[in-house]
């Protein structure tokens, strides 16, 4: 069995570090902390779990920082978390499994990442993030923001989640601040941004409001037709909903629809131009929108996913706009579907409540 060194760097996260390493702690070999300038308990924590813990002097560059991480460790492979990222019990029983059966012919496993979740704790924003690497390939990390691991060979796609878990709320508006800064200090100091920083800054700036701002931006990504497919269909998605939050639904469609240039509908599209069309009442039109979010396969999707519009939501919708049509029968069998997922869910047994009040 091959051994596995965890390499984490953290800051100020004593609210959250104990539960990500107890979490691990009994399936990895190895863990080495790398501590960006913590003014709390950081770092007494981590020395509970390991004496692997070494100082950075932080200078606004996360590759920088994980890639000193991953030349402290000396295992087979590497696996990385975050401070406020957890294995759940069913994913500690995989990463057991996989760290039995893995040959060393994998170079690196890619894992899901659930970042988001509903009032079920079900998840509903995911994407996968290559997690686990061999150590002698020397892969690196790019990128001083949205940081990202560049890998090659073989590579498994992996059934196994981390968990994000995001616990301390005291310092979040300092945080959310912190990327948007650091993308505008090297745009301010005359660099060159790639593709993927200009996609990441993009969103940086629609998260703060700045919408038309970031529209020039996504389309400046798109203009370049460089940098992955997964991140050109997201970029038409957020121009899109920066198109929403400036009131303009003809806009917003367009750039829903240039989404489709790079890969079939996701569920996401194919569900927003179902609302637009349902917000107009042209039922029929939202209908065969809604049809298609359910038709497309999701499982190989390797970039960001949320469920929702693949399982109970057009589902949901699909009732409404039958109902809307006259068409009873379908309305009462789409609602009973959409609560196959979310059996719970109030606006479901509402509906559940009227169908039975109406055929009383």
């Amino acid at each position: 069995m091959f051994k596995i060194s965890l390499c984490m760097i953290v800051k100020n996260e004593e609210e959250v570090l104990r539960h990500s390493l107890s979490s691990v702690k009994d399936i990895v070999d190895e863990i080495v902390i790398v501590d960006t300038g913590s003014s709390d308990r950081t770092k007494d924590i981590a020395k509970e779990f390991t004496e692997k813990v070494f100082d950075y002097e932080w200078n606004d560059d996360f590759s920088a920082a994980r890639n000193f991480s991953f030349n402290k460790a000396t295992m087979d492979y590497i696996f990385w978390m975050d401070a406020d990222d957890v294995l759940l019990e069913e994913d500690r029983k995989k990463f057991m499994k996989l760290k039995e059966e893995i040959t060393f012919k994998v170079d690196a496993v890619s894992m899901l990442y659930h970042i988001a979740f509903d009032e079920y704790d079900n998840p509903t924003f995911s994407f996968r993030r290559n997690r686990l690497v061999k150590r002698e390939r020397k892969f690196i990390w790019k990128g001083a923001v949205h940081e990202f691991l560049d890998v090659g060979g073989y590579i498994l796609s992996s059934d196994i989640a981390i968990t994000h878990r995001k616990k301390n709320k005291k310092n979040d508006t300092i945080q959310s601040d912190r990327n948007l800064k650091i993308y505008e200090k090297r745009l301010g100091n005359g660099e060159i941004f790639s593709p993927r920083d200009i996609f990441y800054y993009s969103n940086e700036l629609k998260d703060h409001g700045q919408f038309e701002k970031a529209i020039q931006y996504y389309n400046k990504f798109l203009d370049l037709d460089k940098g992955w497919e997964e991140d050109k269909i997201r970029a038409c998605i957020n121009m899109a909903a920066c198109y929403r939050s400036l009131g303009d639904t003809e806009r917003e469609i367009d750039a829903l629809v240039k989404s489709i240039l790079y890969d079939v509908p996701r569920p996401e599209v194919s569900c927003r131009i179902g609302d637009l069309y349902k917000e107009r009442k042209l039922y029929n039109k939202a209908i065969l929108w809604y049809q298609l979010a359910v038709q497309v396969n999701t499982e190989n999707i390797q970039g960001f996913r949320q469920d929702s519009y693949s399982t109970w939501y057009p589902y949901l919708q699909l009732c409404v706009c039958h109902w809307q049509n006259g068409d009873k029968e379908l309305s009462i069998k789409y609602n009973k579907i959409a609560k196959e997922y979310r059996p719970y869910d109030p606006a479901i047994l509402q509906n559940e409540k009227f169908f039975q009040e109406y055929f009383r």
